[in-house]
């Protein structure tokens, strides 16, 4: 009997690395997880505890050696690590331009040492900026704060190897995904864990804005799928917007949750949409989403008590907590 494909997933106890680690059990590969857990949780892969075709690491991608032995095998390198979120970027741009541009260095040479098949980076539409909509792939990049620069540079150093080192290399630059999982700790940032927090609590929703804002919502399997998508095709050396191509606003979102609003100051920095252009990833893999914003929503609220751990935030602790973004973002 054949010996099942293998598929490392760096960040896979993640919000989107574990639904990624799901799909691909589901396909039939032996998985390998690393995972600093800084963001990631042990919980969002308990389900699996017991899959002999799942070996997980809790480390840093920065540890990895060029020899490691993590992905001896692998046909496939899907790369999620990183650590996210505008503030922290900003108060930290060493940390991470360290995690997300050379963690990923690391990764690329692990996964060229081990003559990986196929590897898929995780990249943000961040690096567009405040982007015409809807945004091409051709869209100019414009980074506004260090963590958009930290996965832009990440991205780059993915295509030099492509060029330099023939590694097979695809990026996918990733717009609003949300879903179950999502994180539930740390700085304030994510639309919909500061409200599932909020509704939990009988809360007031914190609008920003007048809450017109919108934003292209991906259910998390959805993205997941795109990610297979793109290992298993024979394109290489390419790069894909994901969104729904179909943004929805933040008022629609509270519309489907349900609850009293507070509105607090728009930021600088932000977009009033976000937009993916999802053409040439539908042409070009053949995938599309499948879950509707009201499907998604529906979903989320089923495993609601997940957000119950998560910081409660107001608008004097989000006004506290942003200071430093509209200090240095608001020229």
């Amino acid at each position: 009997m054949a010996s099942k494909p293998i598929a490392v997933v760096t960040g896979g106890a993640g919000f989107i690395g574990s639904h990624m680690v799901d799909l691909l059990l589901e396909r039939g590969f032996a998985v390998r997880v690393i995972d600093s857990l800084v963001g990631g949780r042990e919980r969002n892969l308990e389900h699996q505890k017991d899959n002999a075709d799942l070996a997980c690491e809790w480390r840093d991608i920065r540890g990895l050696a060029e020899n490691d032995a993590l992905f001896g095998g692998a046909r496939y390198v899907i790369h999620f690590a990183g650590i996210g979120d505008i503030v922290p970027s900003i108060e930290h741009p060493t940390e991470y331009m360290e995690v997300n541009t050379q963690g990923t260095v690391r990764v690329l040479e692990a996964a060229r040492a081990a003559g990986v098949e196929k590897m898929v980076y995780a990249a943000s539409s961040s690096c567009y900026g405040l982007a015409d909509t809807p945004t091409a792939e051709d869209h100019p990049i414009r980074p506004q704060y260090p963590y958009a620069l930290s996965k832009n540079m990440g991205e780059q150093a993915c295509f030099h190897w492509h060029k330099v080192y023939g590694l097979a290399v695809n990026s996918i630059r990733i717009f609003n995904a949300y879903g179950t999982r999502s994180r539930t700790s740390g700085a304030y940032g994510a639309v919909f864990g500061v409200f599932l927090k909020q509704k939990l609590e009988g809360k007031p929703f914190t609008v920003v804005g007048d809450g017109s804002q919108r934003r292209d919502f991906l259910y998390v399997t959805d993205v997941a799928e795109a990610f297979f998508a793109a290992a298993e095709t024979d394109r290489m050396g390419e790069i894909w917007n994901l969104g729904a191509g179909n943004p929805q606003s933040v008022n629609r979102l509270v519309e489907l949750l349900e609850g009293d609003v507070v509105y607090i100051p728009k930021r600088p920095g932000e977009p009033d949409c976000t937009w993916a252009d999802i053409a040439k990833i539908t042409s070009e893999l053949g995938w599309g989403p499948a879950v509707s914003f009201e499907q998604g929503v529906e979903k989320v609220l089923a495993e609601i008590d997940y957000w119950r751990e998560a910081p409660l935030w107001d608008p004097e602790s989000i006004s506290q907590a942003t200071e430093t973004w509209f200090k240095h973002l608001a020229s």
